[in-house]
């Protein structure tokens, strides 16, 4: 009995070990954590759905967040960001009649804020638990399910807050508890999803109160120190072969080059700075590293990823190029001279990666058996990384897996950088919305698309696509900070 008892705590014990690996980030290891701190004054949160007042911004976290996070509302308001931060349990106490379980309420919520504040952005702050499967503000896993995976990440629910015709769209169609049902090469369950979003929506997935310090101090910083700063006016692409012509005659050319240079072409103010397999500028992620340590305003990495890896092959060739991983971001030493990144391949962005899915031979072979996923850790990176990162939270479908050819996450990547570079859309999240308005009409989903007893195979990837781009950080970001 002695024996048994011992091992069950000794298997208790490892598990408490484990899961604390995220309790303090690996890249803090001799940092002073009164280097975190803001001469910011606090105010009191204590938001009213119903009273006579208008915000731009909404803030919804867990109350263990709440002390972290007033620096950046008092900030938002300094800026003429008008901003309320609300609790969880401020939510679902006031959202008690609406909403089946608590993704819904949350979404009743930030409908009810648009329509009595007139809220533009929203700021979702939490993520999981450590690496268990607890949340501490949850995700909706929708069900596009395919023959590679199931039930993904689409924080896209929480922004679509209204369908076609001006009511409440739940995703839901069909009612059964299980959204966005559409399993590949059949007919969806749930339907007219129109997909756009209605507000301009981030999250910081923080696992604790020291990822929302150092991500309050990020943002406050970026958006006080950067503006005319010479380094904001580099951008730095790096990229490859995705495709090989060897494996598929019609995939012709160096496509992440060729979207890299068309990101570039809308960027015209903006110095180039090219990082490509095709001439060796791309060879390892040292040239990554020495490329940013200079600071950029822009960073975009086209070609393939998962939650612990982004790369691309040289031309035609089988040699993946790591460009960046889970393990070495921590050697990246750009210090304040943070830029906004696009990450362009499958699952970079998949926030619910745990330790212990390395046991399930099926994540195991999709690299989630990480601690975090590349693009979080990128983000919340003390002296360094980026301010915000953009890519997906599922496969990253380009238009090589459709039938037309033509769409695809590249082209909503590059419609991004036209938003700012061209039509000066500087207000991250509005930029993030833009480029998916744009993409959803130039590639809608039609009634008889999702009507057909044979569904069209890409009209599922034009939905894929949109539900799973998400934005790590700030909605309400100046892109280049505020004049002084």
């Amino acid at each position: 009995m002695n024996q048994e008892l011992n091992r069950k705590i000794m298997a208790f014990g490892i598990l408490l070990l484990f899961s604390g690996l995220t309790i303090v980030p690996t890249s803090t290891a001799g940092i002073n954590k009164r280097t975190l701190s803001t001469t910011v004054s606090k105010t009191p949160v204590n938001p009213i759905i119903g009273e006579d007042s208008t915000y731009k911004l909404l803030i919804v976290a867990p109350s263990d967040f709440v002390d972290e996070l007033q620096p950046l509302v008092c900030h938002k308001n300094n800026v003429g960001m008008s901003t309320r931060l609300v609790t969880l349990r401020e939510v679902y106490d006031q959202m008690y009649w609406h909403g089946r379980d608590g993704p819904e309420k949350i979404k009743y919520y930030i409908k009810t804020a648009m329509e009595e504040w007139g809220v533009e952005y929203v700021l979702l702050v939490g993520g999981m638990k450590g690496q268990f499967p607890f949340w501490y503000l949850p995700v909706r896993y929708v069900h596009i399910d395919c023959d590679w995976e199931h039930h993904v990440i689409s924080d896209m629910y929480y922004a679509d807050i209204y369908d076609s015709e001006g009511n409440f769209s739940s995703w839901d169609s069909d009612g059964d508890g299980i959204y966005g049902e559409w399993y590949y090469k059949e007919v969806p369950e749930d339907k007219y999803i129109d997909l756009y979003p209605d507000v301009a929506l981030g999250r910081l997935p923080c696992r604790n109160e020291f990822e929302v310090k150092i991500m309050v101090k990020k943002i406050i910083d970026y958006e006080t120190n950067t503006y005319g700063k010479a380094w904001f006016s580099d951008m730095i692409v790096c990229a490859g072969d995705t495709y090989l012509e060897s494996h598929n005659p019609n995939w012709t050319g160096y496509e992440g080059e060729y979207y890299g240079d068309r990101a570039l072409e809308n960027m015209t103010d903006f110095n180039p700075i090219r990082l490509y397999t095709s001439d060796g500028s791309l060879s390892d992620a040292s040239d990554v590293r020495n490329a940013m340590k200079n600071g950029c305003g822009f960073l975009y990495f086209v070609g393939h990823g998962s939650p612990k890896t982004w790369g691309n092959h040289p031309p035609d060739s089988e040699e993946f190029v790591r460009g960046l991983t889970v393990q070495n971001v921590h050697r990246i030493r750009n210090r304040n001279m943070l830029p906004v990144c696009l990450l362009s391949g499958c699952h970079d962005l998949q926030f619910d990666v745990s330790i212990f899915r390395v046991f399930n031979k099926t994540t195991r072979y999709h690299q989630e058996g990480t601690p975090e996923c590349l693009g979080w850790r990128l983000t919340r990176k003390i002296g360094g990384g980026s301010i915000a990162t953009i890519g997906c939270t599922a496969l990253g479908f380009t238009k090589e897996d459709k039938d037309s050819f033509t769409g695809g996450i590249n082209e909503l990547e590059v419609e991004f950088f036209k938003q700012y570079g061209q039509n000066h859309v500087e207000i991250l999240g509005d930029t993030w919305k833009a480029a998916l308005e744009w993409y959803i009409d130039t590639y809608p989903v039609s009634e008889n698309d999702w009507d057909t007893a044979t569904a069209d195979d890409d009209a599922w990837v034009d939905v894929q696509i949109p539900q799973t781009w998400v934005l790590l950080g700030d909605p309400s970001l100046q892109i280049g900070g505020y004049p002084q």
